[in-house]
C-alpha cells in the first residue's frame, strides 16, 4: 500500500470513528463544542504521530512479549506532554476537555495503529498512517460537535447563528443527543459509502487485514 492510500484510508475508507468505530467514548463525550472537538483531535493527532513514529524505529528492539506495556508507557510520555503544553496555553480547553485528556493514553485507536501498523512498518509509512487516523478522527469529530452545536446552542465555534440561537434544541448537546448525530452519520455512511458493515467479525472480514498480514486468514 502506497503512502497517498494510507493516509486516504484513516481520513475515509477507514475513518477511525465512522468506519471502524473506535474512540466513541471522547468523540461522544466533548463534541458539543466544534472547538473543543478541534483540541481533542489535534492533541490525538500528535500522540499518534509521536508514538507510531517511536514504537516504528524501535521495533526490531521492543521484546514481543512487552511490547504492550512498552507502548503504554510511551503512549503515557506522550500524552503527558500534551496535557502539560494544553493545561499552560490553552486552559479553557484543557478544563473543557476533562477526564478525555489524559485517557487518550488508553485511546484504542492510539494502541490499535501502535500494533497494527507502527509495529510492522517503516518510520515515513507510520508517521502517514498517524496523520491519516488523525485527520479522519478530527474530521468526524468536528462534523459531529459541528452539528450538536449549531441545532444545540444555535452557535459555531462560539460565534451566534441568526434564528437558531433563539430557537435550538437543547437535547442535541446532551448525550442522547450525541448518540442519535453519531447514529445518522454512521448510517449515512454505510449507505454511500463502499465500506459496508461486514457480517465477517474474524481476521477475514476486519479492514485491517491486509495491513497486519492475516488477510488470509479463512
Amino acid at each position: 500500500m502506497n503512502n497517498t492510500k494510507i493516509l486516504i484510508n484513516g481520513i475515509i475508507k477507514e475513518n477511525p470513528v465512522l468506519i471502524l468505530l473506535l474512540g466513541l467514548c471522547p468523540a461522544l463525550a466533548v463534541s458539543t463544542q466544534a472547538e473543543n472537538a478541534i483540541g481533542m483531535g489535534a492533541a490525538t493527532t500528535f500522540v499518534l504521530v509521536c508514538s507510531n513514529i517511536t514504537i516504528s524505529l524501535l521495533r526490531k528492539v521492543i521484546p514481543d512479549k512487552v511490547r504492550i506495556p512498552c507502548y503504554i508507557v510511551l503512549v503515557a510520555g506522550f500524552v503527558t506532554l500534551v496535557q502539560i503544553v494544553v493545561e499552560a496555553y490553552a486552559y479553557t480547553l484543557y478544563q473543557a476537555l476533562g477526564i478525555f485528556l489524559p485517557l487518550i493514553t488508553v485511546n484504542c485507536i492510539v494502541f490499535g495503529r501502535a500494533e497494527i501498523f507502527a509495529s510492522k512498518n517503516r518510520v515515513f509509512s507510520s508517521f502517514i498512517d498517524a496523520i491519516g487516523m488523525g485527520a479522519g478522527f478530527t474530521l468526524a469529530l468536528l462534523i459531529i460537535a459541528s452539528i450538536r452545536e449549531i441545532f444545540g446552542s444555535g452557535t459555531w465555534f462560539g460565534m451566534e447563528i441568526p434564528i437558531l440561537i433563539d430557537n435550538n434544541i437543547p437535547i442535541f448537546t446532551l448525550a442522547p443527543g450525541g448518540f442519535v448525530v453519531f447514529g445518522l452519520l454512521v448510517a449515512a455512511v454505510n449507505k454511500f459509502s463502499k465500506t459496508k458493515a461486514r457480517k465477517d467479525f474474524g481476521c477475514k472480514g476486519c479492514p485491517q487485514a491486509a495491513v497486519c498480514g492475516k488477510g488470509d486468514i479463512k
